[in-house]
């Protein structure tokens, strides 16, 4: 670092290392507001990984086969990973993980909006995997370059297994289409009803975000909503029509001119609906978190009381 930057007052010193594409570690200066805005992007993440854990687990014991049993049972146990990687990268942040995780029963903290409607059929197990998990990396590929380097790092291994996950659900939809009507049926009406909250997950249109336009700045985020969205429409309806299904858009429409398909609005007042609890699943996803962490209490606890036996510090496994 030269000695022009050392000078520099703190947020100026801390903005320069931005600039110069330095990661920010741990035990590092940052604006207050960077930690914050840092904690609250990853716990929501975090949490989405967790709570995105209940609408496919729910199918483990009657997918259609052992096989599909096997991989379904395995993306789940991913899932739970990536929840405990980003848990552990928002306490270098100096938060614990009791308080992220009481953010979240309070509704302090959020999750994706998407994980709050039902999977009714095995088609829809197909559709996360597809859809949401598609979404999932065309966000967090670019948050392998994330400016705080705890997050970055637990973002190569997500982006890797979430890779797996798209396949395994890409595969479910396609399977699904080469066989008999009523499963064409299935297979359509799942993306019937995934495919605009898919498109939500992105967040709202850039102007609109109160978060975005400061951690772009900061580098906490890499590329804009709109952007991302519009990569993840042009792939995912390549992958729709390949297979033979239909997206749900009456003004789906390629544009020459942009290079881009236009696409139809979103129902940003049902997007604000689920935000803020009101979705078909909200309190019942939420309900389930907060049965499985008291009836989990006792492990913890033990946990607790084995390592102050040995004199170790304790191990946080909320």
């Amino acid at each position: 670092m030269s000695d022009k930057v050392v000078s520099m007052p703190n947020e100026e010193r801390f903005q320069a290392r931005i600039d110069a594409e330095e990661k920010i570690e741990p035990k590092d200066w940052m604006p207050e507001k960077y930690r914050q805005n840092l904690i609250r992007q990853i716990s929501q993440h975090a949490h989405s990984e967790v709570i995105g854990e209940q609408p496919e687990g729910n199918w483990i014991t009657r997918a259609p086969s052992l096989e599909r049993k096997a991989i379904l049972l395995a993306k789940v146990q991913d899932e739970a990973g990536h929840g405990l990687y980003l848990y552990a990268a928002a306490e270098t942040l100096g938060i614990t993980r009791e308080e992220l995780i009481e953010r979240l029963h309070t509704g302090a903290s959020k999750y994706a909006s998407i994980f709050n409607y039902p999977s009714l059929t095995w088609a829809d197990v197909g559709a996360i995997g597809w859809l949401v998990d598609s979404a999932a990396i065309v966000n967090q590929v670019s948050l392998q370059n994330t400016s705080y380097g705890p997050y970055a790092r637990a973002m190569v291994r997500i982006c890797k297994e979430e890779s797996f996950h798209q396949r395994q659900g890409y595969n479910i939809m396609m399977t699904l289409m080469q066989g008999n009507e009523q499963q064409r049926a299935m297979a359509q009406d799942a993306l019937n009803r995934w495919w605009w909250p898919s498109l939500m997950m992105f967040g709202p249109h850039d102007g609109e975000s109160a978060h975005s336009a400061q951690s772009m700045k900061w580098k906490i985020k890499r590329r804009s909503n709109d952007d991302l969205r519009q990569q993840y429409v042009d792939q995912a309806v390549q992958q729709a029509l390949a297979i033979g299904l239909e997206v749900p858009d009456p003004d789906l429409v390629w544009n020459e001119s942009r290079g881009h398909y236009d696409f139809g609005e979103i129902d940003w007042a049902e997007f604000e609906r689920v935000i803020n609890g009101n979705g078909p699943c909200n309190r019942q996803r939420l309900a389930h978190h907060v049965k499985a962490h008291e009836e989990g209490a006792w492990v913890r606890e033990a946990m607790a009381a084995y390592d102050a036996k040995r004199g170790k510090p304790t191990v946080d496994v909320a």
